[in-house]
């Protein structure tokens, strides 16, 4: 079972499908070696969400050999896919499982990274569930990169080792992700998102400076609960100053769910064998049915651009693809549907170039991540637009007030040009 790297990938053959584990999971020294088999493979097509570290199957040389999907596109990912040597599958986080689940994508070999096997054979995806229960359920071989620094989450999260066709020991770190200081613009827009957020809650939040921001912000909160697909450090202090109890929530009272994580070694120690963390299968973390159930869920994302009707592009740069949808809609229609649930939309008033992010008409090509009518609450570092029940003219009026001061007087002019032209709509 146990073999060497070069036996592990050495099982691959020419013309397979192959998964890569998620984010801090990524198997890093399964992916050196898969990639230095490149000049005998070929026709190898690989699936992933979005990975942390280097993917070096990606390269310009190896376009020919490894053709890369993703369901997710990070920033190793990102060159290769605006320049055509990777694709991007667009899908709901939700539904990503049910790809795999019903054969419509069929994986040949699985690349994971998970805990020692513990006395009863059983290892621990640790860090990343999120996709893999699916992957592992129909791959036809499954080849673990085994490391001892690997968390063991508790959740959906294990696999026993005869169900393993090859095991390599590896001793590495897991990936880290820090986070930069919050500036004023981001403390800002984290004081706004704040204000929103009720005692009782249950939050859903990324990874980033604002998210982390918002959190250093609710000390003074009481009886919040987690139901995130992801989380990072910005949750500890939270829970040791029992902030975070999770005794309000309807689903897994005092426990906080997820399906991934990223974050630095103090995150990964916290999660290590720690009851209170339930790692679970993306359909099931990121289904509305189950996300609405929860009370007061606040679901808090980010965005490229809005228009002035509340279209919400979060995928690209106009046509140029960025990052993917994601689980947004899965967590922006889940908080509207919650009991006094709260989708918020957070981002800065204009980009690191100065260019509004609130426009009259998103970008040529630009993808609609969230619809007009599922926004409620957009927040800028200006101030909070609920749109919730606006009419359009309403909803403008509403954004140009949290836009930046230097663009409003041109977005009033678009406005007003834009129902001018549409006279029905008003």
């Amino acid at each position: 079972m146990y073999r060497t790297l070069e036996e592990a990938v050495g099982l691959i053959k020419s013309g397979s499908n192959i998964f890569i584990q998620t984010a801090a999971a990524a198997p890093q020294q399964l992916i050196k070696a898969l990639t230095a088999r490149a000049h005998e493979l070929g026709d190898i097509t690989i699936y992933q969400m979005h990975t942390e570290g280097e993917a070096p199957y990606a390269a310009p040389e190896f376009e020919d050999v490894f053709h890369v999907n993703c369901f997710f596109i990070g920033a190793n990912l990102r060159k290769a896919v605006q320049e055509g040597r990777a694709q991007y599958i667009p899908v709901f986080l939700s539904e990503i499982p049910a790809l795999f689940r019903n054969k419509v994508i069929e994986i040949d070999y699985a690349l994971i990274h998970v805990s020692p096997p513990d006395e009863h054979g059983f290892c621990s995806l640790g860090v990343s569930v999120d996709i893999a229960p699916a992957v592992l359920d129909s791959a036809k071989h499954i080849i673990a990169q085994v490391n001892p620094n690997m968390p063991r989450t508790h959740g959906g999260g294990f696999i026993h080792k005869n169900r393993i066709d090859a095991m390599v020991e590896v001793n590495d770190d897991i990936l880290e992700a820090r986070i930069e200081k919050a500036d004023e613009m981001s403390c800002k827009i984290a004081e706004h998102v704040a204000s929103l957020i009720e005692d009782g809650a249950t939050l859903q939040m990324g990874i980033g400076t604002i998210p982390n921001a918002v959190l250093s912000m609710l000390a003074g909160h009481k009886k919040l609960g987690i139901h995130t697909e992801m989380f990072s450090d910005g949750i500890i202090d939270l829970i040791e100053k029992a902030v975070i109890t999770g005794e309000m929530k309807k689903k897994h009272p005092y426990k906080i769910v997820s399906s991934f994580m990223l974050g630095t070694k103090r995150l990964y120690k916290f999660v290590h064998d720690n009851p209170l963390i339930e790692m679970l299968d993306i359909a099931y973390v990121n289904d509305t049915h189950i996300i609405r159930q929860n009370p007061k869920v606040t679901a808090i994302n980010s965005a490229v651009e809005v228009d002035l009707t509340g279209q919400v592009c979060a995928d690209s740069i106009g046509s140029k693809m960025y990052s993917g949808v994601g689980g947004q809609m899965d967590f922006m229609r889940g908080a509207s549907l919650s009991e006094g649930g709260k989708p918020i939309i957070a981002m800065p008033s204009i980009t690191g170039k100065g260019s509004s992010k609130i426009v009259a008409s998103l970008k040529p090509g630009a993808g609609v991540v969230t619809t007009r009518a599922h926004v409620h609450y957009i927040v800028t570092e200006y101030g909070i637009a609920y749109l919730y029940g606006k009419n359009l003219k309403e909803r403008a009026t509403a954004l140009v007030k949290i836009a930046h001061p230097q663009h409003r007087e041109k977005l009033e002019e678009d406005a007003y040009l834009y129902f001018k032209a549409n006279k029905h709509l008003v």
